[in-house]
């Protein structure tokens, strides 16, 4: 097996993960038709079995079944893992996919945790974040409701996800975050102008979803790939054929680097923002089993400063195009 899989701690909040977490939303959505739920569950064993402890979830994904999925999947090795999950949109009344707008208000928000509670099949919620920042609601107030939720014994962290620092800023005053989860890659740095320096200075770790850029940094997506129309990337700006023909040459770079390195491109990505930080815990997503074991051996990959230097210049040789969510969803992040 090698070297076991490394530990973190995210922020000053002493909450200590594998140094990769799974994210396990495309097990049921988003990502085409779901998966096999037998297949799905011995993947999560296989990850537990590889050391990993953090395991990342949402109300939304389904919604319900990714939730229930961990439920069945993961009350054997309970003692082991860390169970990250989120709250804050109304949801179709009839349980169909998808969301009517962001709903924080408190009463939602300890209706969300009770539902969470009963599929994942726990008696604690590990970090429960707001999945996308409510501007009808003041943040002290999701803040405080997560308080009470934390002194009643129902949730032990805090956690927010795609906010901006003003929020993360007034959210900390009042419960101290413990977690931000934002898009973070080499083909979305945004939150190193703002976030990562916030972070930094109050002692909030950074969880970095989309780490392999949905896909497009394992260099197995071409122009030419068929995404499908169950597949949300079919819609997402960067992932349109003239977008995916423009970022190929950034991933043929990386390729080229992941050469010499004598690992893949997705390795050097993930090794690369291992690297920016200590408190950097990312959460790539996988339904293959060699997929996670590829993503797992990049945390022993040791960048030297000159091969962060080649990985800079290749990224500003080649800057990426395209934006990352359409305008209805990135107006959702940031505030």
């Amino acid at each position: 097996m090698g070297d076991p899989m490394q530990k973190r701690k995210l922020g000053t909040s002493n909450l200590e993960v594998s140094a990769l977490g799974l994210g396990c939303m495309g097990m049921s959505f988003s990502y085409g038709p779901p998966k096999d739920e037998g297949e799905m569950i011995s993947l999560i064993h296989a990850a537990v079995d590889r050391g990993v402890t953090f395991f990342d979830t949402a109300e939304v994904y389904g919604p319900f079944t990714n939730e229930l999925l961990l439920g069945k999947a993961l009350p054997s090795v309970r003692q082991k893992v860390v169970i990250a999950t989120k709250f804050g949109f109304n949801l179709n009344p009839d349980g169909s996919p998808g969301w009517q707008g962001l709903n924080s208000r408190p009463e939602r928000i300890r209706q969300a945790a009770e539902g969470s509670l009963q599929r994942l099949n726990i008696d604690v919620i590990d970090l429960f974040y707001q999945h996308r920042v409510d501007p009808e609601v003041p943040i002290e107030d999701v803040a405080g409701t997560v308080k009470d939720l934390i002194q009643q014994g129902k949730v032990k962290h805090f956690g927010l996800s795609e906010a901006g620092v003003q929020t993360i800023r007034r959210a900390h005053a009042v419960q101290p975050v413990t977690a931000l989860q934002s898009e973070y890659s080499l083909w979305w740095r945004k939150p190193e102008k703002e976030v990562i320096p916030v972070l930094e200075e109050l002692g909030i770790g950074l969880v970095p979803y989309s780490p392999l850029g949905k896909g497009f940094l394992t260099g197995t997506i071409r122009a030419t790939t068929d995404l499908g129309q169950s597949d949300f990337r079919s819609s997402l700006p960067r992932f349109t054929p003239e977008a995916m023909r423009a970022n190929q040459a950034f991933v043929d770079l990386l390729a080229a680097i992941a050469q010499q390195k004598h690992a893949t491109p997705a390795q050097i990505a993930l090794a690369w923002l291992l690297a920016q930080k200590p408190w950097i815990v990312p959460i790539p997503g996988t339904t293959k089993l060699a997929r996670l074991e590829e993503n797992i051996a990049a945390v022993a990959i040791e960048l030297t400063p000159a091969d962060l230097r080649a990985i800079e210049a290749a990224a500003s040789q080649a800057p990426i195009q395209g934006e990352r969510y359409p305008e209805h969803l990135e107006k959702m992040t940031g505030r």
